[in-house]
């Protein structure tokens, strides 16, 4: 995992990379919250939030030294994105759809989740799509095929390519194993160490963590096989963190998990 390095004498919070988020909601402000955790939490050098006021209050509240944004304001100044945790794209203003496009269309890495998973296709960089059984079944039924999340279950190699394929994309496939696939390469299965991590809130852990990653190596832009490996090492380091947080197989929250990703490091 080349992005979890030591910063050097030489290095500030621009070279470590800079994050921007584009999550959370009026209805869901907690993924912003979990989200930028987790990315502070995965050494990245900043994190710069463009979000509702609600929304960035309490972030602010949990991470102070995140630099926050209205949303009309001008998306420039990042390594990389984090769009779509906490949001609905049935809900979406016309400001965050412009900010959205504005992100995708910057050839800056994206890690592409939740309410931002419709626009996948629309990037100009690399791109990590992650989405869960149901979700993908909806971006495979954009494509024309007649599937639901049963079927994607039954076949989720196959599925995931076939997304993967389709938008040039790295498909990060949610669940017990999760699946990584590039277009063109072979399928990473990594299996989860602790099922504590079926919580809410574990998937925007997830992608925080991935946007870090993202920002950390952009200088370096990995794309196709390279992504979908250190996607993979990603999720690795999730269920590790979730094990460490729920050691006795006791019950946790999300942001136990976020809180654990130093010690997972170590």
């Amino acid at each position: 995992m080349s992005w979890l390095r030591a910063p050097g004498a030489d290095d500030d919070k621009r070279s470590m990379g800079v994050l921007g988020v584009v999550t959370g909601s009026e209805r869901y402000p907690g993924a912003a919250v979990l989200g930028v955790e987790a990315a502070w939490r995965a050494g990245v050098g900043t994190v710069r939030l463009w979000a509702p006021r609600r929304v960035q209050d309490l972030v602010l509240a949990r991470r102070p030294e995140t630099v926050c944004h209205e949303l009309e304001e001008e998306p420039t100044g990042v390594d990389a994105w984090l769009l779509g945790s906490g949001q609905d794209s049935r809900e979406r203003p016309t400001a965050l759809r412009t900010l959205l496009d504005a992100a995708l269309g910057s050839g800056a890495p994206c890690a592409i989740d939740a309410g931002a998973l419709d626009l996948a296709g629309q990037h100009r960089g690399a791109a990590v799509v992650t989405p869960h059984a149901g979700e993908l079944a909806r971006m495979l039924r954009a494509l024309g095929r007649d599937v639901d999340a049963d079927a994607v279950r039954a076949a989720p190699v196959d599925s995931a390519r076939s997304v993967a394929d389709a938008l040039d994309v790295v498909v990060l496939l949610k669940g017990a194993t999760t699946h990584v696939v590039a277009p063109g390469a072979a399928a990473v299965a990594v299996r989860a160490p602790t099922h504590r991590l079926a919580v809410a809130g574990s998937g925007d852990v997830l992608a925080g963590l991935l946007g870090a990653a993202l920002a950390s190596t952009a200088a370096d832009a990995p794309r196709g096989e390279r992504l979908a490996s250190l996607v993979a090492a990603g999720v690795r380091l999730q269920g590790r963190a979730a094990a460490l947080a729920a050691e006795g197989d006791v019950p946790i929250a999300a942001l136990d998990v976020a809180e654990r990703l130093a010690d997972a490091q170590r």
